[in-house]
């Protein structure tokens, strides 16, 4: 059933009960978030709606948002990346507080903000959503001079535009390879969708060419499935080789285009290179990380399990079985906002579960998915057995295509409720 705004508005009012119980505005209580990325975003346009009369402020430096899922289309050629770039007018219409600055630092004994003018800027309660930060320290020879010629392309934007024009200047027989590290990372099943993009690129425009896949894991998402589509529509073009091959990269060397693993040095002519990520200066900074590089969070509540009046959600929290994707910033942050008036109201948490599913494209045109649902237990966010699955391993390309279909369509319904109009 497609989603209507009467459906909109139903959730809302449920939403609004679960929070404040039926007891109305929690007046002019200020709420700040950092980072205006999918769960940024989602927090504060739900907190808007489900109490106008809340202060929200999103401090988000960039005037535009560009969105990773479908990127990898970008590359090939596929997509412009225009279609995947946002603004936030809609967001201050629904009246959230943009302000396009950056956070120097964050007090949690005063709960204030330095902004990069160095003014400072109170709050009530605080939602960190700065996402993923590429660790440049954890893979030698990878820093942020090495990544303007071996580029990471895992934050979307003037990297993808890099990454698109090597792949467009690729020699005929050239050698492209894709470095995946051990997890977690934003998006786990997301390198597989680039080499299969990539690799489908490379059978229609350098046939000749090779794309050379050297992971940090055996193991991985939808890997059944990503093989299956490997073997069947790029079977002597795409090589993966995993940990128990040595495959793992232990170093880069940006100059000479070549990554070094246990047992050898492998050159290519286009080398993307995924490092290893964490969460972002700001939250270790702050005392909300722990030695993962990752903050820990109470669970259901997504509070900070080390900073009061904290709250952190998508890709920078610890959410245990749940990946870092699109889908599950924007769950999370939904829930997090009833959790955060709730808390206002001095309520307990919500225990409610929540939904990721993650779509892959193997071609342009036909896809594959993994769903789970998950509930609090044990201090953690766990997958409820039986709930979720994936595609079938076997498919009539119909169904594939409508798969594929069925990517673009969530995009676009998750990209007009964040960033569209009320």
């Amino acid at each position: 059933m497609p989603l209507t705004r009467r459906h909109w508005l139903g959730a809302s009012a449920w939403l609004t009960g679960c929070a404040t119980g039926g007891a109305g505005s929690l007046g002019k209580a200020r709420i700040a978030i950092i980072g205006g990325g999918f769960a940024g975003a989602s927090c504060a346009g739900t907190l808007k709606a489900l109490d106008p009369g809340l202060a929200i402020t999103l401090f988000e430096p960039r005037t535009q948002y560009t969105a990773c899922p479908l990127s990898n289309l970008a590359l090939i050629g596929e997509r412009p990346l225009s279609a995947q770039q946002f603004g936030y007018e809609a967001l201050a219409a629904r009246g959230v507080r943009v302000r396009h600055q950056a956070v120097q630092g964050i007090d949690p004994a005063r709960r204030s903000l330095t902004l990069d003018d160095g003014a400072e800027h109170p709050y009530d309660k605080l939602v960190l959503a700065t996402g993923i930060e590429i660790d440049y320290q954890a893979l030698p020879g990878y820093d942020l001079a090495a990544a303007s010629s071996l580029p990471h392309a895992w934050q979307a934007g003037s990297q993808t535009r890099l990454l698109a024009r090597q792949l467009r200047a690729l020699p005929e027989n050239g050698v492209v390879v894709i470095s995946v590290p051990a997890n977690p990372y934003r998006c786990p099943p997301g390198p597989y969708e680039r080499a299969s993009l990539i690799a489908h690129y490379l059978k229609q425009a350098k046939p000749r060419a090779k794309l050379l896949v050297l992971d940090a894991k055996d193991r991985f998402s939808k890997q059944p499935l990503f093989e299956a589509a490997w073997a069947q529509h790029y079977p002597d073009l795409l090589e993966w080789h995993g940990l128990a091959d040595g495959a793992a990269v232990t170093a880069v060397d940006a100059g000479k285009s070549q990554v070094m693993t246990e047992f050898e040095t492998v050159r290519g002519d286009v080398i993307n290179v995924i490092p290893p990520q964490t969460a972002g200066r700001l939250a270790r900074q702050a005392g909300l990380s722990d030695a993962s590089g990752w903050c820990p969070i109470d669970v259901p509540s997504f509070r900070s399990a080390l900073v009061p009046d904290v709250y952190v959600i998508g890709d920078a929290a610890i959410a245990n079985g749940m990946p870092k994707s699109a889908f599950a910033a924007n769950a999370q942050a939904r829930l997090a906002a009833v959790q955060i008036l709730r808390a206002l109201g001095e309520q307990p948490p919500l225990d409610s579960p929540l939904i990721n599913t993650c779509y892959s494209l193997t071609t342009p045109t036909e896809g594959i998915s993994v769903a789970d649902v998950y509930r609090a237990g044990q201090g953690r966010w766990q997958p409820v057995k039986g709930a979720g699955g994936t595609s079938p391993i076997t498919a009539a390309p119909g169904v594939r295509a409508q798969e594929a279909q069925y990517a673009r369509d969530w995009f676009g319904h998750l990209t007009r409720e964040v960033f569209g109009p009320a």
